[in-house]
């Protein structure tokens, strides 16, 4: 794989999709990169996918709901990869509101949303969707201060943000599918890369940060950067709690950086 690649969507519960993509990373694999859909009384999209993929994931999209009737596009942070074809959507889903926080509206100040469109919900506060409520809540671990995760109650759904991310060598449909220890490396190595800080945290702040995971007991976790996980809640909190064992690894050097624009070019 030698660009950002989208494939089909994938039917996590009734009425929710992973729009799944991948990123190559020279040196290291792929990362996956995902957006989510519920398709609530009022639909949600949680991110909007990079931007290079912006018309394969406007199509993606539209073969599971038309972008108009969008009630609500989620942000769970401004990183590149998840707000890259935001403008877009707003443009598309006219009655849609933008979910953020103070600080993520902020950063998006330049991109020059009206503020009636506007909707800020911070950690520990819900959303009605119509036919339930979800839970906005702060991940263990990110890369972004505006970074908010969220816990459908219904589904037992947790998005998770880049928490529980993991580099990995070729696509596959879900965690369980990769080889455990595969996905123990790939995902301390993921999380040297967002969250380089969790090294400093004391092992009882990590827990303390963790513990609302454990009381939600989601049966299924949606990473933005790892594929749909079944099952697998308290073996990702134990490879995260490895990763503030680890050591931070350097970012891609000129040479990695000569090898992205090659793949661009």
């Amino acid at each position: 794989m030698q660009a950002p690649t989208m494939f089909d969507p994938q039917r996590i519960a009734a009425d929710t999709y992973t729009l799944p993509a991948y990123l190559p990373v020279p040196g290291a694999g792929l990362l996956p990169v995902n957006a989510f859909l519920i398709r609530a009384a009022q639909p949600m999209l949680i991110d909007t996918g990079l931007a290079a993929l912006g018309a394969d994931f406007i199509d993606r999209l539209s073969q599971l709901i038309d972008p108009a009737d969008l009630a609500w596009i989620y942000l769970t942070h401004t990183d590149p990869d998840h707000l890259g074809n935001l403008a877009e959507l707003m443009a598309l889903a006219p009655r849609a509101h933008l979910v953020t926080t103070f600080l993520g509206m902020g950063k998006l100040g330049l991109l020059q949303f009206p503020l009636n469109r506007v909707y800020l919900l911070n950690p520990g506060q819900r959303l009605d969707l119509g036919d339930r409520t979800v839970l906005a809540l702060r991940p263990p671990v990110f890369d972004a201060p505006e970074t908010t995760g969220l816990f459908d109650p219904d589904n037992r759904i947790l998005f998770s943000s880049d928490c529980f991310g993991a580099l990995m060598q070729q696509p596959v449909e879900t965690a369980q599918s990769i080889h455990p220890d595969a996905l123990r490396d790939g995902l301390i190595n993921w999380t040297m890369v967002d969250a380089p800080w969790l090294p400093l945290v004391e092992a009882s702040a990590l827990n303390r940060a963790i513990a609302p995971l454990r009381q939600l007991q989601p049966q299924v976790i949606l990473s933005s950067h790892l594929p749909p996980a079944w099952g697998l809640t308290d073996r990702l909190i134990d490879y995260l709690q490895l990763a503030r064992l680890a050591t931070p690894t350097p970012g891609p050097d000129q040479q990695a950086l000569e090898q992205m624009m090659a793949i661009a070019a």
